[in-house]
């Protein structure tokens, strides 16, 4: 039998490279540190707990280039998409779940696996040898992280990473929010009706942005900077950038009608999305924040309909470390410098849930044919997969790195596709179009090659 792949981290990434490790035949051993030595932002000792949002964002597979990684996923036996199936909530056009539930069963999952195990252990130091891939995420430990600044020989980068806050469902006013998704979108009821949304008029919306200014914040320590990444701003960064960020940002009253008053357009809507299966908890979308929880819950509560409201969960801020993956990483994701490891996951810099575990599912597929003697074909960059794949090993600039979703401008061009606002349908369903073919020739080389 072939040497075990281990694998630091029990999030979205470490679950998906053992998961991809076990499903070749190789076995994987994670190590996590949770229970045993906490963070500020999880609860459980599950793995992959979800702890920011629970949404996986747009899973529309032919205008979405999330939707399309998930798409990439599912083909590719991903134990993420998986489990956000068996566990979806309804949010629309989004692939939202029950978080805890979903953290649950991919635990399950993953540690009844006959060539998964899991040691709960903190690893302080980067191992000297065998196959390792790391995949501890935006809280990497403080020991954990000076040893991989100096196997990288480089300053680690860093960003802040905030919160939303939830609230429980049975104290919000219905009698002023009403239930609806963006432009009724969905094919069921429940879909159509997956939101809750809060009007604000325009006076109301003004002194909503005058409390989020005035609101006291969480105090950097001494040497840190904001250098947020703007797919996840603060609330109050938001405000701060002109007063009407918000209302054209996560307030935007585009595609809503309300329910009490359908021929008063509102000026701004909080929208909040279902949390879990009972449809108990709800997150306020958009709403990441670093103010101190007095200020949120004072601030939170002008929002029209949550006048009364019951926070399961106030917000929250954190420190998030990435490495500079352009001049540290080769094409298959090893470090140059010490290729028996491998960095996966949002400590490459990638950010989010689904291209976190992407980036994981990837890394394990390459670790697991290494170990068996095998090289795989490289990953087209027209795929989604590939298009992160590119981005963190060479193709964004180190000097600007930064955290980066997935989305098309990382794809190679479409010729004579057509440009602008008009073309945009055509050109996405052309990028979707192909990346599913180019995947799915990819997928089925590496199979061929593994039966080999």
């Amino acid at each position: 039998m072939v040497d075990a792949i281990h694998i630091i981290g029990g999030g979205m990434a470490g679950v998906e490279a053992a998961w991809a490790c076990a499903r070749a035949g190789v076995p994987a051993v994670i190590h996590e540190m949770r229970p045993k030595v906490g963070t500020f932002a999880h609860r459980t000792g599950d793995l992959a707990e979800m702890v920011c949002s629970n949404s996986f964002r747009s899973d529309d597979h032919e205008q979405n280039a999330v939707g399309l990684l998930h798409w990439e996923m599912r083909a590719a036996g991903s134990i993420t998409m998986e489990m956000a199936a068996r566990h979806r909530l309804p949010a629309g056009g989004a692939l939202a779940v029950d978080r805890d539930a979903f953290s649950a069963a991919v635990t399950a999952a993953v540690r009844g696996h006959p060539l998964v195990s899991v040691v709960e252990e903190e690893m302080t130091a980067l191992p000297d040898d065998g196959s390792w891939i790391v995949a501890t995420g935006p809280l990497t430990s403080g020991a954990l992280a000076k040893s991989i600044r100096q196997a990288t020989g480089a300053e680690h980068l860093a960003f802040f990473d905030a919160i939303a806050p939830i609230v429980h469902a049975d104290t919000i006013d219905m009698g002023v929010a009403w239930r609806q998704s963006r432009y009724d979108k969905g094919e069921t009821e429940e879909e159509r009706t997956a939101y809750i949304n809060c009007p604000m008029d325009r006076a109301h919306y003004e002194a909503f942005i005058d409390a989020l200014l005035a609101a006291e914040k969480t105090e950097f320590r001494e040497g840190e900077t904001a250098g947020y990444f703007d797919g996840c701003l603060p609330v109050e960064v938001m405000a701060e950038r002109g007063r009407e960020t918000l209302r054209f940002g996560p307030m935007k009253p585009v595609g809503l009608t309300n329910a009490h008053a359908p021929d008063v357009k509102p000026y701004a809507v909080v929208q909040l999305r279902r949390d879990n299966a009972l449809g108990t908890l709800y997150n306020i979308v958009g709403f990441q924040t670093k103010m101190k929880h007095g200020a949120q819950a004072a601030v939170f509560r002008m929002i029209p309909g949550l006048k009364d409201a019951g926070f399961a969960r106030l917000g929250g801020i954190h420190r998030n470390t990435f490495i500079n993956s352009p001049t540290l990483l080769d094409d298959r994701m090893r470090l140059r410098a010490r290729p028996w490891l491998r960095f996966a996951g949002q400590i490459t810099g990638v950010e989010g849930y689904v291209e976190s575990a992407a980036m994981g599912m990837l890394a394990g597929r390459l670790a697991a044919a290494e170990a068996k003697g095998a090289t795989l074909p490289p990953v087209p960059a027209a795929t989604a997969v590939g298009a992160l794949l590119s981005h963190i090993t060479g193709g964004a600039d180190a000097k600007t790195f930064q955290p980066m979703n997935v989305n098309f401008g990382l794809f190679p061009p479409l010729p004579e596709a057509r440009s602008g606002r008009r073309g945009r349908a055509e050109r996405y369903k052309g990028y979707t179009d192909r990346a599913k073919a180019d995947w799915t020739a990819w997928l089925s080389g590496t199979v061929a090659q593994a039966a080999e």
